[in-house]
C-alpha cells in the first residue's frame, strides 16, 4: 500500500541544501500540508521560509545528539512522514592514516543517526497512522568505491539497519523506503569529485515521491542507480523483499 504525500505533514533531515532542499520543495508540490526542515542552524533554511512560508518550519537538529532529537519529535507531533536525508562524508581508503577515525565519524551520523531517528519517531508515526520512514542509502551501500571506503561501510550498515526497519515497522503500518542514489549534484558530490557525471538532485526528490506513491521498499533514481538497481534485482526480490524463514 502507497502513502499520499497530500494533506500531510512531513520532516526532513539536512533539508537547507541539495537532495534535502529538493525533498522539501518536491513534497510541497505535491501537497503536504507542512515540512519541517531539520537543520543544525535553522538560519540555514531561511530560503525556504522565504519562499513557501509557514509550510516550511525550520527545525534545530543533529542526528549526533539525542536530546534534538527528542525535541523534534515533540515539537513536530503530527508528522506521519521522515525523511532522513542527512548524511556526511570522508575520503578515507581502509590504508588511510585516518580510516578508523573517518569510519567513527560516518558510523555516528549515518547509522547511529538513523536508529536515534527511528526509535524517537517510530512511535510518533505509529501514532499519526503509519505513515512512512524514508532513508538515504545510495549505491555506495551495494558497491564499494576504494577512495571512499569507510563511507561505503557506513552506508551499507544504514542500509542493513533500513531492511530491520522495514520489516519492524510494518506491523505497525509505517512504509519503509531505502533510497539508492549515484553521483549527484550537491555539495557532498562536489567533494567526492562528481562533477562531470553528477545528476540533479531534483531526480531523487522525485523519486521518493514515486516510491512513496507505489509503496515501495527501493528506489534507484538517477542513471547509475538503475544501472546497480538493475543487476541488484534479482536478489533484492528473491532474498532482501522474500519473507525469510529459518530452516
Amino acid at each position: 500500500m502507497g502513502y499520499e504525500i497530500e494533506g500531510q505533514a512531513a520532516m526532513v533531515t539536512g533539508a537547507n541544501r541539495g537532495i534535502g532542499k529538493a525533498i522539501v520543495e518536491a513534497l510541497l508540490k505535491e501537497g503536504a500540508s507542512k515540512v519541517y526542515a531539520a537543520v543544525r542552524d535553522t538560519s540555514s533554511a531561511s530560503g525556504l521560509t522565504e519562499e513557501y512560508g509557514e509550510r516550511v518550519v525550520p527545525l534545530e537538529f543533529d542526528l549526533t545528539k539525542p536530546e534534538l532529537i527528542q525535541k523534534a519529535a515533540e515539537v513536530a507531533s503530527d508528522v506521519s512522514l521522515v525523511v532522513n536525508n542527512a548524511g556526511v562524508l570522508k575520503a578515507a581508503t581502509p590504508l588511510s592514516a585516518d580510516a578508523i577515525e573517518s569510519l567513527k565519524f560516518e558510523m555516528d551520523v549515518n547509522v547511529y543517526g538513523l536508529i536515534r531517528v527511528a526509535q524517537v519517531f517510530a512511535p510518533v508515526l505509529k501514532a499519526n497512522g503509519g505513515g512512512a520512514l524514508v532513508q538515504l542509502n545510495s549505491v555506495a551501500s551495494l558497491t564499494n568505491f576504494t577512495d571512499f571506503t569507510t563511507y561505503c561501510a557506513s552506508k551499507s550498515a544504514s542500509y542493513s539497519v533500513t531492511q530491520g526497519l522495514k520489516d519492524l515497522l510494518k506491523e505497525q503500518g509505517t512504509l519503509v523506503v531505502s533510497v539508492h542514489p549515484g553521483p549527484i549534484a550537491t555539495d557532498m558530490g562536489h567533494t567526492a569529485g562528481f562533477d562531470e557525471i553528477a545528476e540533479p538532485p531534483e531526480l531523487v526528490a522525485y523519486g521518493i515521491v514515486a516510491a512513496l506513491k507505489a509503496g515501495s521498499f527501493f528506489d534507484f533514481p538517477d542513471s547509475m542507480a538503475r544501472q546497480v538497481g538493475a543487476a541488484y534485482e534479482s536478489f533484492a526480490g528473491n532474498v532482501i523483499e522474500a519473507e525469510m524463514t529459518e530452516g
